[in-house]
């Protein structure tokens, strides 16, 4: 046998095996598994880790941004008609939350940690002066004030005549900077002086530039790659003690800027947010690509803050009890010293229709008015996400207050908040590479598969030669006449 037939049969027999190989290892998706226990065993909460760093100190920037609502008519709301609004804004601060206090414990499982939130003005992407632009809006001093005296008609009298020797009416226009970082109310400055635990100071994030929200208990991932990042405690408690169910007090899930590897579309992903109050959670919605990026997206569900009608789980949300508030609608007062805030999505989105009918002004849209998340599946980092509220405030007429004049009982918006984050050129451009990485490593079984199929391929074309070419070998060398 010759070098030309040796050849054919070796490639003969390298094809089958090839075929058998890779179909095997297609089979049993040894590859997959192989690289999905590696990511389960590495991603966790550990010194040295690439896991470790981005959740320690997130290297994409973080923005805030800020819309107000100016209202235009005031004296026609206080004689009871709508109140037209015009939205103000952005103003955009850069968020700074690094993670800090890290301490590892119980070998490694658990970390504590505090998250100090830094903010810093950023002009180019604002529209106005915080310190100079002045917004007129509910007067939320007064308002609480009026709340917390109004069952009691002594506490109505004192209370009424203290708005009208300080002047103080519904409504009070002050700066963008001053209703954000705090300003010294004439309201709360007198209450002070006979209650010392009433701060003098009000603003929607007074005491909140510079400071953490408290101490947070985290799961390494460490036993489980699905308890990665997952909150065991916040202030030393296991759940909270605002609602009226067990339920609903649960802390759920992770802080919102992490999750855990592997994640699929069949998941719901639950976080904790302490500005809400509560845990939240998002269902999956459709694929996408961020940075070319591979990312699931996930938003909030409707009934994430539907009415106790609707989805009964929420019931525990209506404060008081059995006291519950239309779809959309978060009262959060619980959390806020007694303050009537309620929380929304921006523009009532998603919310009861009637409250968007009452104010005009409202617009709501899914593109500018809906929480997102987008994760990349297999690592679990957030690659964009934006988490949007609205802060909005009950006012009512309350006989006995002639602040409140004849104003309709409204659910009224104050401002609201965008969130967000996009993943960095530099952290895109790393995280790409290991996808890709894992991309040819799980691709292995179909190289080879490619490859058996090309040496088929030659095998056939040398095994038909090699025929021919036998052929006429032996054919006689002098054909007979």
């Amino acid at each position: 046998m010759g070098t030309r037939p040796a050849v054919t049969y070796t490639l003969g027999i390298l094809c089958i095996i090839l075929l058998i190989v890779s179909i095997a290892l297609l089979v049993t998706k040894v590859f997959p598994h192989t690289v999905d226990n590696y990511v389960k065993k590495e991603v966790q909460l550990k010194n040295g880790t690439a896991a470790f760093e981005t959740w320690e100190n997130p290297p994409p920037p973080i923005y805030m941004q800020f819309y107000f609502f100016n209202v235009t008519n005031p004296e026609e709301v206080l004689k009871g008609q709508k109140p037209f609004l015009e939205e103000r804004g952005p103003y955009t601060y850069r968020e700074y939350k690094p993670k800090e206090n890290v301490t590892f414990m119980d070998d490694g499982k658990i970390v504590s940690a505090v998250t100090p939130k830094t903010y810093v003005f950023v002009p180019e992407l604002s529209t106005g002066d915080p310190e100079s632009d002045l917004i007129r809006t509910v007067n939320i001093p007064v308002v609480t004030v009026i709340n917390m005296a109004k069952y009691s008609s002594y506490q109505i009298l004192l209370a009424e005549a203290l708005l009208t020797f300080e002047s103080e009416g519904l409504f009070t226009t002050r700066t963008v900077h001053e209703l954000l970082w705090g300003y010294k109310d004439p309201v709360l400055t007198t209450i002070h002086k006979f209650m010392s635990d009433v701060d003098e100071y009000f603003g929607l994030y007074y005491k909140m530039n510079g400071t953490d929200d408290g101490d947070y208990l985290f799961l390494t991932g460490k036993m489980n790659y699905k308890d990665f990042t997952q909150i065991l405690e916040w202030k030393g408690n296991k759940s909270l003690d605002w609602w009226t169910t067990d339920a609903c007090n649960m802390i759920n899930g992770t802080d919102g800027t992490s999750f855990h590897p592997l994640i699929s579309k069949n998941e719901t992903v639950h976080f904790f947010s302490s500005d809400l109050c509560r845990s939240l959670y998002g269902t999956f919605e459709q694929e996408l690509a961020v940075k070319r990026i591979p990312a699931y997206r996930f938003v909030l569900p409707s009934e994430v803050f539907a009415n106790a009608s609707e989805n009964p789980a929420n019931s525990g949300f209506c404060v008081p009890a059995d006291d519950c508030l239309g779809t959309g609608l978060l009262n959060v007062s619980v959390c806020r010293q007694g303050a009537p805030i309620i929380l929304s999505s921006p523009h009532f989105y998603q919310a009861d229709p009637k409250y968007i009918d009452d104010i005009e002004g409202m617009h709501p849209n899914k593109i500018d008015h809906e929480t997102y998340l987008d994760i990349n599946p297999f690592t679990g980092l957030l690659v964009r996400a934006a988490k949007r509220v609205q802060v909005n405030v009950y006012v009512e007429q309350v006989i006995g207050f002639r602040q409140t004049g004849n104003v309709q009982s409204l659910v009224f918006p104050v401002m609201y908040l965008n969130e967000s984050v996009l993943i960095d050129d530099s952290s895109a451009a790393k995280l790409n590479s290991i996808i890709l990485q894992t991309d040819v490593v799980t691709a292995i079984p179909f190289m080879m598969m490619g490859l058996g199929i090309l040496f088929g391929l030659i095998f056939i074309i040398l095994a038909c030669t090699n025929r021919e070419g036998t052929e006429a070998e032996r054919a006689p060398l002098l054909k007979p006449s």
